[in-house]
């Protein structure tokens, strides 16, 4: 048995209260195993020890919307790779992840079960992994790769083995798809609500899906598997179809109004910013080769977005913090938190929502998300004190330590 003695750091639990100083963090194989001042716990003198130094401890960080199987990049670079090659680039993308202090990822598409089972085995390493396995899309809608030439060209491959092709239509249509997406072991099902940002055809405001076609995939997944619905959702019109239907959360939420706000206040709907991807579309748009529509709409969004998350969160919605990394480099992931703050979080709420309500809104909150004996030991340690300037964690090299699972991972 290995017995982890973490110490010497400002202790930051993520349950929202005051930082502890003097606490210690003991580690067994893969759980905690005591929380509490140094004075009480009676040490074995066997303990590796796991200085600080004067750091911050705290709860692995949780993204809970990441594309684990991309990064964007031009159309011409993505038509010279090799279809097998964006395995190998996941490998990296996964470790860069993890050693950013993201111990715990929800896929909001694109990552297939094999991903999963390679990082649970240890031949790759990466986060924790729940998987969406592909988002449902309607013809013509966010998520279909149909260009104005004719064309299809989609940000990632799908329809083979293990990657069903989400494009569908119709209550029927979207039931079967729904069915195809458990089959291949999404433990979520993400669903396009509404256009979006990149998508060619489309506007973020423009409604995707009937009513009933939601309440169909919600009914599917509930009765099936106990499988919940993430709603990628950003006009006021998709998002308030989504809830009604019983979404378990919003992504994006660009453009809230308060008769959304107040649905997803007495649905108990999480809401997941994502404030990060439009800033990088921006950022990277000459690098990467975005098109001139999805630099029109960042444009066009980002104060809206931000104006939308901060009166969501002034009256009192859930919000999980989640970046939609694989729109941007894979491992900048929590610049979103500086973000948060930014849209009127404090420094401690936005790490809460990366850390305790993250976890629950993976459904996970037994496991991760805080710091407390019995849960497994996800634990990042950090230069400086973040409530202080929470933008120190946007830089990986702030992030001195990473635990998952009990194991030393950097």
């Amino acid at each position: 048995m290995t017995t982890l003695l973490i110490k010497n750091g400002l202790f930051i639990d993520g349950n929202g209260g005051e930082p502890q100083k003097d606490a210690v963090i003991v580690v067994k194989d893969n759980q905690i195993a005591y929380v509490g001042p140094e004075t009480a716990y009676s040490s074995s003198g066997e303990e590796q020890v796991v200085d600080a130094e004067g750091g911050t401890i705290l709860p692995g960080m949780i993204d809970t919307h990441v594309h684990m199987m991309m990064e964007f990049s031009p159309v011409a670079e993505r038509l010279e790779t090799p279809f097998s090659f964006m395995y190998y680039q996941a490998a990296k993308y996964l470790e860069t992840t993890l050693k950013a202090g993201i111990t715990s990822v929800r896929d909001a598409l694109g990552t297939d079960l094999g991903v999963k089972k390679a990082v649970e085995e240890g031949l790759i390493s990466g986060p924790r992994l729940q998987l969406s396995i592909n988002a449902l899309t309607i013809t013509g809608g966010h998520g279909d790769g149909y260009t104005v030439s004719g064309r299809e060209v989609d940000l990632l491959p799908s329809d083979y083995p293990g990657m069903p092709s989400g494009k569908c239509d119709g209550v029927e249509e979207v039931r079967k798809k729904t069915r195809e997406m458990l089959r291949a072991g999404a433990e979520i099902i993400k669903v396009h609500a509404t256009g979006g940002v990149l998508s060619a055809t489309d506007h973020p405001e423009f409604t995707q899906f009937s009513q009933e076609e939601l309440e169909t995939i919600v009914e599917e997944g509930r009765f099936r598997k106990g499988v919940k619905v993430m709603a990628h959702a950003q006009g006021a019109e998709g998002i308030k179809n989504a809830v009604r239907a019983g979404v378990h959360s919003i992504e994006h939420g660009i453009f809230l109004d308060d008769e959304a706000i107040d649905l997803m206040i007495e649905k108990g709907t999480f809401l997941v910013p994502t404030l990060l991807a439009p800033v990088a579309v921006l950022e990277t748009a000459k690098e990467t080769g975005m098109p001139d529509t999805a630099v029109q709409k960042s444009k066009e969004v980002i104060e809206i977005h931000k104006a939308s998350i901060a009166k969501a969160h002034k009256a009192g919605v859930k919000i999980a913090m989640g970046t939609d990394a694989g729109v941007m480099k894979h491992g900048t992931n929590l610049r979103e938190l500086g973000l948060m703050t930014e849209a009127g979080m404090t420094a401690m709420e936005a790490i809460v929502a990366s850390t305790k309500t993250a976890a629950e809104c993976l459904g996970w909150q037994d496991r991760v998300g805080t710091i407390e004996e019995g849960k497994l030991a996800d634990i990042i340690i950090v230069n400086g004190n973040p409530l202080d300037d929470i933008n120190l964690l946007a830089n990986n090299e702030n992030i001195t330590t990473v635990i998952k699972d009990g194991k030393i991972e950097k």
